[in-house]
């Protein structure tokens, strides 16, 4: 069997697995948001936290508990990074220093996961389970429950409530993050991944000395690094370490924890507005984003251009020969396409358009699938942008789910797509602008300038992998790219409740002639179209300086 289609039925089989589990898991979902009851468990995590989780919140108090807990999130995660010196099980690591705290503290709050640092040589057991692994649950949590409050303004009329944020957080934990990790740890330890507290062990000799290698519950947090679209590794080398990933079974199957919650949450979104019609739509723009990137990807790293690439059959640099073209290809496209960041192989290895598919996918707004909870409302706002288009052709007032999309609306949609690009491209000028950060760049030209500006795309996309060859252990990348994380996850939800509050508050209007049927495939059409076109005019100039000058050159 050749790579290619080797690469073509790892896809195929991909999509066959999360067919069978979209519609169930989706079903489950929508039962855990809606379902009136409390578990035991979670009358005990609310009593414990003071909160009254029947108590209904408009968009304000949502977002209120949203900023509440994630600032105690960063806070504690921050704190217990300064204490690790004298934590048991610290493994001998010193205290984090006070800027990469921050940046690790905010990266993991904010769902981002990105890592100046080798968590193999700087992490010890209390903080990598206790902090890093308890956000990788919460975080995505967060996520979830933001996303479903902008259905439940869909979904709801004249009222500006949109549920209870503690109770939305806690049984997204407790009911689907949780039971799934379980299973999902339990598959990844019978095939290899490492799940123990043990120590530093020194193994042969090498070059230079000998190995140094050290133990951790690895296989409970690789799970919910891919589940929760987090990405942080136990180790620098990331999911690219045997320990983490061993075989192209495991790589597979990571592929497809990473993709489960998002694509499932599109049925979740149909059931909870009372059609699945438009649930497929959504999933059908993001299926057609998906593959096509995943195909661009394979087309480029498979092309044989030169001797080198001729006698390996394809772009072998950075990869692992275990998982090969076709499968690094697969998870490249899918963890930057998703807010994931966890990376099998290393994307500045990528040949020049290679790196820049992986940069234009989080440039997106990843949102084919996209994060957990924040690629299905970015894909929302996204929906809502191009049902404006569509009314601005055809001098209508756009509707959405029977939602008017008036004034509020689309500048409240509008300003959510500005904030992204605004924090990327702001950056990136400071950053070559200055003396001191092009210090960090490996590499010179475009390729450097390609280092610089996919690290604050992935941070202020809250994506958190990135162009090996930048040094961003530095005062400036840790607080800058921290800054952005946090700029870049909160800043959205501000606008995404907001609309919430304004949709739950109309009155539906009932569909006409002249309605825009947003479930048939002409609107799967213009929504790729208005993806592809808005991102396009944004990121283009800057593209162009980087990736695509280095795969025109």
């Amino acid at each position: 069997m050749g790579p290619v289609t080797a690469g073509v039925l790892q896809l195929l089989a991909l999509i066959g697995a999360l067919a069978v589990v979209h519609a169930p898991l989706g079903n489950h979902m929508a039962r855990v948001y809606s379902a009136p009851e409390h578990l035991r468990v979670e009358k005990w995590i609310y009593k414990g936290i003071g909160a009254d989780p029947d108590t209904e919140m408009r968009w304000t108090a949502y977002l209120r508990g949203v900023l509440a807990f994630s600032f105690a999130g960063v806070l504690f995660l921050y704190l217990l990074q300064r204490v690790q010196g004298v934590l048991p099980g610290s493994l001998g690591f010193d205290s984090v220093e006070p800027a990469q705290a921050f940046n690790t503290a905010a990266s993991f709050v904010a769902n981002t996961n990105w890592q100046s640092y080798s968590g193999e040589q700087t992490m010890g057991h209390v903080v990598q389970t206790a902090g890093l692994a308890v956000q990788n649950f919460v975080s995505a949590a967060v996520g979830m429950a933001v996303a479903v409050a902008l259905v439940r303004g869909f979904a709801r009329a004249r009222t500006g409530e949109l549920g209870n944020f503690w109770s939305d957080l806690v049984r997204g934990v407790t009911r689907v993050l949780v039971p799934l990790a379980v299973l999902g740890a339990l598959v990844l330890v019978a095939c290899g991944v490492i799940q123990n507290f043990s120590g530093i062990h020194e193994v042969g000799q090498f070059l230079g000395g000998p190995q140094q290698w050290n133990g951790g519950a690895v296989a409970s947090q690789e799970v919910i690094k891919e589940l929760g679209t987090n990405g942080g590794g136990y180790f620098n080398a990331n999911s690219a370490h045997p320990f983490e990933n061993p075989t192209p079974f495991t790589n597979l199957f990571e592929i497809f924890l990473i993709l489960l919650i998002p694509v499932s949450l599109t049925r979740t979104f149909g059931v909870m507005v009372g059609s699945v019609r438009q649930g497929y739509a959504i999933l059908a723009t993001m299926a057609t984003v998906w593959v096509g990137f995943v195909a661009l990807m394979m087309w480029t790293e498979f092309a044989h251009q030169g001797p080198a690439l001729q006698a390996a059959g394809g772009a072998l640099e950075g990869k692992e020969l275990r998982f090969g073209v076709g499968g690094s290809s697969i998870f490249a496209v899918t963890t930057t396409l998703t807010s994931t960041g966890a990376v099998d192989s290393f994307h500045s290895s990528y040949t020049g358009f290679g790196g820049g598919i992986t940069m234009l996918g989080m440039m997106l707004g990843e949102i084919a699938p996209g994060g957990v909870g924040s690629g299905l409302y970015g894909m929302l706002i996204m929906a809502i942008i191009a049902v404006f288009i569509a009314g601005l052709m055809v001098g209508r007032t756009p509707e959405y789910l029977g939602k008017k999309i008036g004034p509020r609306e689309i500048k409240l949609a509008a300003v959510y797509i500005l904030i992204t690009p605004a924090l990327v491209l702001v950056f990136t000028s400071l950053s070559m602008a200055l003396p001191t950060p092009p210090n960090s760049m490996l590499n010179p030209g475009a390729h450097g300038f390609s280092e610089v500006l996919y690290a604050f795309t992935s941070a202020a996309n809250n994506n958190g992998s990135a162009f090996a060859g930048l040094n961003a252990n530095t005062d400036w990348f840790n607080t800058t790219t921290g800054l952005a994380m946090l700029l870049g996850r909160f800043l959205p939800m501000v606008f995404v409740l907001a609309l919430a509050g304004s949709l739950a508050g109309q009155q539906p209007v009932p569909a006409t002639a002249g309605t825009l049927r947003t479930e048939k495939p002409m609107f799967t059409g213009l929504l790729v179209g208005a993806i592809l076109i808005i991102v396009g005019l944004t990121y283009f100039p800057v593209l162009a300086l980087g990736p695509l000058a280095e795969g025109l050159a």
